[in-house]
């Protein structure tokens, strides 16, 4: 019997879970299909800059699975790109980290559950309504504590 896939840890959500090619008509797009922990490999380590290691660790698994997961997403990228396809984003094994955000103005933090983050960022604070709101840093993942809500297969975020 196969061991069980460990859940990688997803620091956010993309904006954006769809992309297509212009001048191509819809019934003639093929398309391919991007995990989320396929998306933070990318954003780890091609867009933050991050050693392999640093990344593997932040997502809470072994350096030779992250670059495991970071070719499949470079090369299903390379493949969108250059034969004209659709990029979806949706689905994997993945747990969410929470975030907390900061009001500028009055101080008051908050955590935003997943579902919230499913849907749309904050864009005011829950005690004061001050669009003036910053994301706090993630708690480092060395520190023992879980990464947060948990996902398998291919739910969509």
């Amino acid at each position: 019997m196969a061991r069980p896939t460990k859940l990688r840890c997803v620091a956010q959500l993309p904006n954006i879970g769809f992309f297509r090619p212009v001048g191509i008509p819809t019934n003639a797009l093929q398309g391919v299909r991007l995990s989320l922990e396929e998306v933070e490999s990318i954003r780890l380590k091609d867009l933050e800059g991050l050693e392999q290691e640093e990344c593997a660790q932040q997502m809470r698994i072994s350096r030779p699975t992250f670059h495991r997961i970071l070719e499949s997403a470079r090369k299903k990228l390379a493949d969108a790109l250059i034969n004209g396809k659709a990029i979806q984003i949706e689905g994997g094994n993945f747990e969410l980290a929470q975030r907390l955000f900061r009001c500028g103005d009055d101080g008051h933090e908050w955590n935003v559950p997943f579902e919230a983050m499913a849907q749309k960022l904050p864009l005011s604070c829950p005690k004061c309504f001050s669009g003036n709101i910053q994301p706090m840093p993630l708690p480092t993942f060395d520190s023992g504590r879980g990464c947060g809500r948990r996902f398998r297969g291919g739910r969509r975020w």
